[in-house]
């Protein structure tokens, strides 16, 4: 775990993920921000937040579940995405631009995941 989570690519993509989503919720009006885009913005951060929080935690164990927990954050995330979409605060072009992100983003974490289960099973 010596690189630092900056540098990830995984990380990096959760953060523009993250902003992406910012950009979006920001200009909802009080009642969408207030519902359902604090929660998107909240999940949103928590995949980027908890990719950084695992790999200061010094151990490969520790790093592992906070992927998982930041796996558990993408799909949250999907989960508000789609409620926004349904509920009209998504437009088309939004969630096309949203969408390549996320799909790169979901195996990018789950091969993370497995690089540092393969360093656990290298280490024990």
């Amino acid at each position: 775990m010596a690189r630092g989570f900056k540098e990830l690519e995984v990380y990096q993509l959760a953060e523009e993920l993250s902003d992406e989503i910012w950009r979006i919720v920001v200009d909802w009006n009080f009642f969408a921000k207030d519902t359902v885009g604090k929660q998107l913005v909240r999940a949103a951060d928590s995949i980027g937040a908890n990719l950084a929080e695992g790999c200061g935690r010094g151990s490969f164990r520790d790093n592992r579940r906070f992927i998982n927990i930041a796996r558990g954050s993408l799909t949250e995330t999907q989960h508000w995405l789609r409620r926004a979409y349904h509920r009209g605060l998504l437009t088309t072009e939004q969630t096309a631009k949203l969408q390549p992100l996320i799909t790169t983003l979901a195996p990018k974490l789950n091969a993370y995941r497995n690089s540092i289960t393969k360093m656990i099973q290298t280490n024990q």
